[in-house]
Order: structure tokens, then C-alpha cells, then sequence
């Protein structure tokens, strides 16, 4: 498939997990990328493998916090800058962060949001002119399945992704006669650092019986991120041209 020739598009979260797949991904499809995220090391890592992979040439990068609004006031131009325009934003960075909720301090509150719901508003505030003037331009943003499905310890993080949630279907309204759309993706049972690294940091005394639903119906196990990268494809492309305002779950049936 070739369906990125020409189009532009900005990741977050690029320097791991689902936001580095879909780098791959889109690149692989033939688009220009432009990849930030807040490690440095994690956006070396993607930009040498694109580079392997001979799409090196159609990939830039930049380190970003986007819960920081000066870093985003800057970063956002430089990426339209070298893009050349801006077609999609893919807003895949965020942070999962666990703690009985009785005990959760305001500090970890705040650094949640901050990073999910603010981040992600920032980037879309930021990116929104550009987009308007791009091609069939395209928001996807990273909800979750605890939006809708009880995660126990994770009051936070649910509560970031419900706001994804719902500021996208607002979004989505907004901006209609515009041309743009907006979607949600909301993954759940997902290899990635957010899933496998410290980040979950469940409570000592987790009650797992309080997790109703922990495997997924299809397959063994957690699938990889590419899985959700390959929705994100379709749906900044033309095959989701009649998709707006909701969210797409991808978890294997784990919350069927």
C-alpha cells in the first residue's frame, strides 16, 4: 500500500511503543513523518530504524515534553516547517501512572493530566491551523479502555483518557464543515513500555479479583503495538474517510 504518498504527519510519542510503530508504519506507506517524543534515546532509536529500513529520508525528529506549552508553541511550527505542511497529528504520547486513589497525591494527579489530556490539547490547539490548510486533514487521538471499562488503581489515567475522549468528539463537531476529522483510538491489552515497563506500578497489595477482564478473546496474550498501529494508518488515510467522532477499540475482545 502507498496510501501516505505525499501526506504529511506529526507523532507524538514516537520514541517507543505504539507512537514508534506507527512511525514505521506510515512511513512504510510512503508518508513524510515527523517524530517527536520526550526521550531523545527512544527518537535515535526509531530514526535508525527507519533509516534500515531505507526511510530515513522521509523522517525528522525532535525531542518534546508536550505538557510543556512554550516547548509545543515552538515544536508544532518547526514540524509543519519541515514537513512542509501537516496533514494528520497522531497524538500517541502519554503515561500511565497507578495508586489506590485514596492515596494518589495531587503531584501525580496534575502529572497525569498534564501529560494526557493536557498534552494532547496542546498539541491539537497548536496544530490545528496548519491542519486546516492540509490535505483531508486527519486527528487521531489516544484514548484507552479504561474510558469506558472499570481499571482499578487508575483513577487518573481514566480519567485523562475519558477527557481525550470526549474533547475529541468535540473536535470532531467543531471542525466538520473544515473538512478535518477526528478519532480515537482506545487500545487495551498492548505491548508497549506504557503496558511491560514500570509506568503500571501497581499497589503491593493489588486485589486482582478487582480486574474482571485481564486476557484478551483473540490470541495468547497482548498483542504488539503494530497492532494499533495499523488502525492509525487506516484511519489518517482514505479508507477512514467516513470515520469521525467516535473511537475504535482495539483489545483483542478483551472487554467484549
Amino acid at each position: 500500500m502507498n496510501r501516505y504518498a505525499g501526506r504529511r504527519v506529526l507523532v507524538t510519542g514516537a520514541g517507543s511503543g505504539i507512537g514508534r510503530a506507527t512511525v514505521h508504519r506510515i512511513l512504510a506507506e510512503g508518508g513524510l513523518v515527523h517524530a517527536a517524543d520526550v526521550s531523545e534515546a527512544g527518537l535515535k532509536v526509531t530514526a535508525e530504524q527507519a533509516a534500515a529500513a531505507g526511510h530515513g529520508d522521509r523522517l525528522t525528529t525532535a525531542p518534546l515534553d508536550i505538557s510543556d506549552e512554550a516547548a509545543v508553541g515552538v515544536a508544532v511550527p518547526a514540524a509543519v516547517a519541515a514537513l512542509g505542511g501537516l496533514d494528520v497529528l497522531v497524538n500517541a504520547a502519554g503515561i500511565l501512572r497507578s495508586s489506590h486513589t485514596h492515596e494518589t497525591g495531587l503531584d501525580l494527579w496534575n502529572q497525569v493530566i498534564g501529560v494526557n489530556l493536557t498534552g494532547t490539547f496542546l498539541m491539537v490547539r497548536a496544530a490545528l491551523p496548519a491542519l486546516l490548510e492540509g490535505s483531508a486533514p486527519v486527528i487521531v487521538n489516544f484514548s484507552s479502555t479504561s474510558a469506558s471499562f472499570a481499571h482499578p488503581y487508575m483513577a487518573a489515567y481514566a480519567a485523562s483518557k475519558g477527557g481525550i475522549q470526549s474533547m475529541t468528539h468535540s473536535l470532531a463537531a467543531e471542525y466538520s464543515k473544515q473538512g478535518l476529522r477526528a478519532v480515537c483510538v482506545a487500545p487495551g491489552s498492548i505491548e508497549s513500555g506504557m503496558t511491560t515497563g514500570p509506568g503500571p506500578g501497581l499497589p503491593e497489595d493489588t486485589d486482582w479479583s478487582l480486574f474482571t477482564k485481564l486476557a484478551p478473546a483473540l490470541g495468547q496474550g497482548f498483542a504488539g503495538p503494530e497492532t494499533v498501529a495499523g488502525v492509525v494508518a487506516m484511519l489518517g488515510s482514505s479508507d477512514g474517510a467516513f470515520i469521525t467522532g467516535t473511537e475504535i477499540r482495539i483489545d483483542g475482545g478483551t472487554h467484549y
